[in-house]
């Protein structure tokens, strides 16, 4: 599985940006299947998860994130999005995209275990 972020960028404080994931090399188990899902890490920081969805479209989104943050995909294109709005300055991590099979445990709560991560792209939010 080989997952490519794109959609990074530097916005000032309450802008908003949109992450898309391509995702491809599903040989066993439909994209549709998997649990994808975004996580972030700034410096100094640990990795932490921002938003999951599964295959059922039921989603998980960190507290810190409801209500500005968005995840979705379109199953036709193997694409994954994260829309992100009213940023704030704590929002500057680099964001990874990440991918899970079927009947693992991201989806329902353990973020850090996704299969599979792409390289990230850098978000920047300035004050």
């Amino acid at each position: 599985v080989q997952l490519v972020e794109s959609g990074g960028g530097s916005v000032q404080a309450g802008g908003s940006l949109r992450l898309s994931c391509a995702a491809s090399g599903f040989f066993y188990s439909s994209y549709s299947s998997y649990c994808m899902g975004w996580l972030r890490q700034a410096p100094g920081k640990e990795r932490e998860g921002v938003a999951a969805i599964d295959s059922d479209g039921s989603t998980r989104l960190a507290d810190s994130v409801k209500g500005r943050f968005t995840i979705s995909k379109d199953n036709a294109k193997n694409t994954l999005y994260l829309q992100m709005n009213s940023l704030k300055p704590e929002d500057t991590a680099m964001y990874y995209c990440a991918a899970d099979p079927p009947g693992g445990t991201p989806c329902r709560g353990a973020w850090l275990d996704f299969a599979y991560w792409g390289q990230g792209t850098q978000v920047t939010v300035s004050s």
